[in-house]
């Protein structure tokens, strides 16, 4: 069995005119959310082996806040470019790539890309995984190279604004 945590990046900082997507940063909100969420996903007992994050800065910084929080080490840490701003089938070939060593893998990315994603995955339907929202599944396999085909199962989603 592995577990895979979908999370879309903290709330990133559109104020700052003439500076490239790939580099906003985090706004306030998204400073604040990152580590509320990272402790109510630890709180839930949720594992967390390696994370494999879109590089842009916003995804970026919100990877970090949740390796901190579970103490990954750096070299449990990817980017991988093909997760910014991705297409949904761009998760398949990062995701049938992990090490089959790690059976619990976090993927940092963007909308509309992991909402699209998260979709495919199973039967639950979301309209949107708003920012720094978690969408979590459990894959019958014991190989990451199964992923596509492989049965899964709906976890839980939860995101900053929910009651939980």
């Amino acid at each position: 069995m592995k577990t895979l945590i979908l999370v879309r990046h903290a709330k990133s900082d559109w104020g700052l005119a003439g500076l490239d997507d790939f580099d906003r940063p985090l706004n306030e909100r998204g400073k604040k959310d990152a580590p509320v969420m990272a402790k109510r996903l630890k709180n839930k007992s949720v594992v967390i082996d390696a994370i494999i994050a879109s590089p842009a800065k916003r995804a970026a910084k919100t990877a970090k806040v949740f390796a901190e929080e579970f103490g990954i080490k750096k070299g449990n840490i990817f980017f991988k470019d093909e997760l910014y701003l991705p297409e949904a089938v761009s998760f398949f070939s990062v995701i049938e790539n992990v090490d089959d060593t790690l059976s619990n893998i976090a993927v940092f990315s963007h909308n509309n890309g992991i909402t699209d994603f998260a979709n495919l995955l199973t039967d639950t339907r979301i309209d949107n995984i708003p920012t720094c929202g978690v969408f979590a599944v459990k894959i019958h396999s014991k190989t990451w190279k199964e992923f596509r085909t492989a049965k899964k199962d709906f976890w839980f989603f939860d995101y900053p604004k929910s009651s939980q």
